[in-house]
């Protein structure tokens, strides 16, 4: 098939584009967040290919993945096509709602032009779908090529715009953490995160936007993967430390406490408890990788790509078959 879809996502997407299809990628002359292209850090296939909205209307189209309301009315622009009716159209929800969380109502609820995906079965449970069909697909990771070594008694954090999101991605937790083991931040806007908490350079060191393979190799030799979102979709960063063997210490909220077994790593909502663990598997090299190896093994099982890809075959055909 011929697959419409922007790239907002990069882990995401990666393991999107991985499948047996062709996957039309909008790419505009700055690259902008409509017109992003081809990922340049993360490694695609050469079935991902770059189309200008202007070779858009002419393009041969099966199906749109949709994953921002605005991308609605800028597929029809673009496409002259009107999705939903002239094209099969898939909306992907990648977040957790926000605001008033117990009556948060999705931007396409209640609609019968589309099937709304949630990739997690925690987000479909929280967003009011309305009537609108939904489905779950799971995520499933492109294996890192590095596993765990935790020669580093030190802890490793994957987040994107810590100071920003603050509250929401657990910063203002981190300094607990840090007490116990040196921190090593990983993602986009980390600069200046110590200085932000008032923390020595030695306790926490910030590694900003960072090639994907370097990063996994980086974070491979941390001792424990420490997860302190207090909001927020099962992040694949996450999915990524324990595929590599990572052992976990994670905020028992969203999906996590689904994803994350607990002979794989220490979940709880007592910060306390999550301090000890993370001090206990500094310490103890041994126990990190009892619980690293169990991680390994849930993680290669359940958010393996070629499940993820075979789940995604399914919705797309069926999707296209009902259409036509």
């Amino acid at each position: 098939m011929n697959v419409l879809l922007w790239h907002v996502h990069g882990s995401w997407t990666t393991s999107f584009v991985h499948g047996r299809h062709r996957y039309l990628v909008p790419v505009t002359p700055d690259r902008g967040p409509y017109g992003l292209g081809r990922a340049r850090t993360y490694p695609w296939p050469d079935s991902a290919i770059e189309v200008t909205p202007e070779e858009l209307a002419d393009a041969d189209v099966d199906v749109v993945v949709l994953q921002r309301p605005e991308e609605l009315e800028l597929a029809e622009r673009w496409l002259r096509r009107r999705p939903g009716r002239d094209l099969p159209v898939i909306y992907v929800e990648h977040n957790t709602p926000k605001g008033d969380v117990p009556t948060s109502r999705h931007p396409m609820a209640d609609r019968d032009d589309l099937l709304l995906t949630h990739v997690t079965h925690f987000n479909e449970l929280f967003w009011d779908n309305g009537g609108t069909r939904t489905a779950v697909v799971e995520h499933g990771i492109v294996p890192p090529r590095v596993e765990w070594t935790g020669e580093l008694d030190r802890l490793a954090v994957v987040t994107n715009e810590p100071i920003r999101r603050w509250r929401v991605t657990g910063t203002d937790l981190m300094p607990r953490f840090a007490e116990v083991a040196p921190l090593d931040v990983f993602g986009m806007g980390v600069t200046g995160l110590a200085d932000r908490l008032g923390l020595p350079g030695h306790r926490l060191a910030s590694h900003d936007d960072l090639p994907q393979d370097l990063m996994h190799t980086k974070v491979a030799r941390r001792r424990a993967y420490l997860h302190l979102c207090r909001w927020t979709s099962l992040g694949l960063s996450l999915i990524e430390a324990m595929t590599i063997g990572m052992p976990v210490v994670a905020l028992a909220t969203t999906e996590a406490v689904d994803a994350v077994p607990p002979d794989a790593g220490v979940l709880s909502t007592r910060v306390d408890t999550l301090v000890e663990a993370a001090r206990w598997l500094t310490e103890d090299r041994d126990a990190a990788y009892r619980l690293g190896a169990r991680a390994r093994e849930v993680t290669k099982e359940r958010f393996g790509l070629d499940r993820f890809l075979a789940d995604w075959d399914r919705i797309l055909e069926e999707e296209t078959c009902a259409s036509r």
